[in-house]
């Protein structure tokens, strides 16, 4: 007699094995977001007084800056996108308005903003779907920061130095038409989703 025990498994049980994903897609959620234009003639205060504030050189081309709390997003000259985890400063947007006051306008973004990120081996293959730039790692490396389109639809996108995370940030009103277009590129690498 063999010693083979056959087990009942569902025939989908496969799909939901993430180990088998080259790619990685999630909402993501808990920031507090600022958009912070620096006022007329006071770009080099403002970055001084973020440099002293938070250890953050404000970037003057398309990156992202990180600190220890805080991310500066460049999304347009003499503008960033603000961000900070809202568990540890919920009033994040009015304290960066005070800190900054007479040198840069500060709005929220938090409720604004629907963001979601791509990461794994495979990211770059999913966005470039639907995003027109170059997305190789020699044109797009770590840290690079771009304002464009996702399947028509306009993004804020950054690559984070840290973890090789893409994250893309579009308009709250956009928001599912946006996943729809993201999930579906990435089906064909199976997904984990919400991970």
């Amino acid at each position: 007699m063999s010693s083979l025990t056959l087990t009942p498994t569902n025939a989908l049980a496969s799909a939901l094995n993430s180990s088998r994903s080259s790619v990685a897609i999630a909402v993501l959620d808990g920031l507090s977001i600022a958009h912070v234009a620096a006022r007329k003639g006071q770009s080099a205060a403002l970055a001084a007084r973020v440099k002293e504030l938070f250890g953050v050189t404000l970037s003057q081309t398309p990156r992202i800056a990180t600190g220890s709390n805080v991310s500066f997003v460049w999304a347009g000259p003499d503008q960033w996108l603000a961000m900070a985890r809202a568990d540890t400063n919920p009033d994040f947007e009015r304290d960066l308005r005070g800190k900054l006051e007479g040198l840069a306008s500060v709005a929220d973004q938090t409720d604004a903003r629907a963001l979601a990120t791509v990461r794994g081996p495979n990211a770059r293959h999913v966005l470039a779907k639907g995003v027109p730039i170059d997305l190789h790692p020699k044109a797009f490396p770590a840290g690079s920061a771009a304002i464009t389109h996702a399947s028509h639809i306009g993004v804020l996108m950054w690559l984070s130095e840290a973890d090789d995370t893409f994250t893309l940030a579009c308009p709250r009103s956009y928001a599912s038409s946006f996943w729809n277009w993201l999930t579906e590129s990435a089906v064909e690498f199976s997904p984990a989703v919400g991970e």
